[in-house]
């Protein structure tokens, strides 16, 4: 009977790594080719990964909550229904005090737990995650005493494996407690000061009640603080009139879902515009790579899409300049349900060149969206509300209802600058306030 590698597989052309969620198969399981053996989690989306071969998992390299590269072996498979279990469940770790792991993905190794080698801790500053900081703090362990526990995690890092080890054996009286060091004493202390914080609860008064984040929110989170501090955020704002577009939607849209059996949106006609204008303006559908500007000649526009459980995710449509609006319209209403029903595939939202976000469905009249990186631009559409407007005419000016809308857009002013960023913008309404009510679909 062969051994079958099970490997992390490639989730998307920028995607390099993924978490582990749920293992649904433990050593000693009989798998059926295709079946689902654990749910993996990326930066954008989860999916399920299924077995390459039919038989029995041999062997499990990685836990939940591990964090482990594309193409990295995450298990082991002996092919044929009958193969022998030979190898044991990874080692889990000492029992110590239970702590509840932070599903962080940057505070995960990335090696095994059967192929880590204890490391010696280095002479520069070593990093310790905000969980190894709490349970240190929760046990009484200084500095001075961290710095000396061998540390398995990626770069000599110390992990919460190691720290409960580390415990367990001092519990036990297998490990004495170092003396303070007589040199060097001002770094210890510097180093103290720097990353104190993290190790001191936080005490609230009054009513409160505390929510853990989620994954995703947290993963959110980390994308928004990384945007804001890559990107020197301008946003620039301009009002629009679409009467003709709304008037012409209202015409349409019946016979359009009876002929092409989908629903159309605004969203597709916000897109079609954009792209229309991004052509115009390329800057728009870039990059910044250190001093060089990448320009991306394919225009997937992103679409911010809200999930039932109120976060936020972006599919991209792909190629969007050389679809027609039926083409659009088709592609927006499929990428929205299969995020709000959780079937998004992990290449659905890569590879977005610009993103247009529709706060205006939320009743918002405008918004300050943040740059979903790398990209450098990020439009907002707001609610459409009816107003009465100034109109001028050859004949003089007048007083009419008219269908008005706020745009706004964030933009990188490491290479838009301002007069970029209004012309485009100024563009697109043009563009929108220019609508044919005369069009077919």
């Amino acid at each position: 009977m062969a051994l079958v590698d099970l490997v992390m597989p490639k989730l998307g052309e920028s995607i390099m790594e993924a978490t582990i969620l749920k293992w649904h198969k433990k050593p000693g399981d009989k798998i059926a080719q295709d079946e689902t053996v654990l749910d993996i989690a990326t930066d954008k989306v989860d999916s399920e990964v299924p077995s390459t071969a039919a038989g029995v998992l041999e062997e499990i390299l990685f836990q939940e909550n591990d964090v482990v590269p594309i193409g990295t072996v995450i298990a082991r498979i002996r092919s044929g229904t009958e193969a022998a279990i030979t190898s044991s469940p990874a080692p889990s770790a000492p029992t110590a005090t239970p702590y509840e792991e932070a599903k962080v993905i940057e505070e995960v190794p990335y090696k095994p737990v059967s192929t880590a080698t204890p490391s010696s801790p280095s002479s520069g500053p070593r990093f310790y995650s905000p969980l190894v900081m709490n349970i240190a703090a929760s046990e009484g362990i200084s500095m001075t005493e961290l710095e000396q526990i061998p540390g398995t995690g990626q770069e000599g890092r110390v992990s919460k494996k190691d720290i409960l080890a580390y415990i367990a054996n001092k519990q036990n009286g297998n490990i004495a407690v170092p003396s303070q060091p007589t040199h060097a004493a001002a770094a210890p202390a510097k180093q103290e000061i720097a990353i104190a914080p993290a190790s001191v609860p936080t005490t609230y008064s009054g009513n409160v009640e505390i929510i853990e984040m989620d994954r995703m929110r947290k993963l959110i989170a980390k994308h928004m603080v990384d945007s804001v501090s890559t990107s020197p955020h301008v946003t620039s704002f301009v009002e629009c009139d679409v009467t003709n577009m709304v008037l012409w939607r209202d015409k349409i849209k019946k016979e359009f879902e009876k002929r092409e059996g989908e629903k159309i949106t605004y969203t597709p006609l916000f897109i079609e515009s954009v792209v229309k204008c991004i052509k115009k303006y390329p800057m728009l559908s870039s990059s910044v790579e250190g001093d060089k500007i990448i320009i991306k000649k394919d225009l997937n526009i992103g679409m911010a899409t809200a999930l039932p459980s109120g976060n936020l995710i972006v599919p991209v449509i792909k190629n969007a300049d050389q679809l027609n609006l039926t083409g659009l319209t088709k592609q927006v209403n499929n990428l929205a349900n299969a995020a709000r029903n959780n079937k998004l595939k992990p290449d659905d939202t890569v590879g977005g060149t610009f993103t247009l976000t529709n706060v205006g469905t939320f009743g918002s009249i405008m918004g300050t969206p943040i740059i979903n990186q790398p990209q450098v631009a990020i439009m907002a559409v707001g609610a459409i509300k009816k107003r009465p407007v100034v109109i001028e005419t050859p004949q003089g000016d007048s007083i009419a209802i008219r269908h008005m809308m706020y745009i706004s857009m964030s933009y990188d002013h490491r290479i838009i600058d301002g007069a970029l960023g209004a012309t485009f913008l100024n563009a697109v309404a043009k563009d929108l306030e220019n609508f044919d009510p005369n069009r077919t679909f």
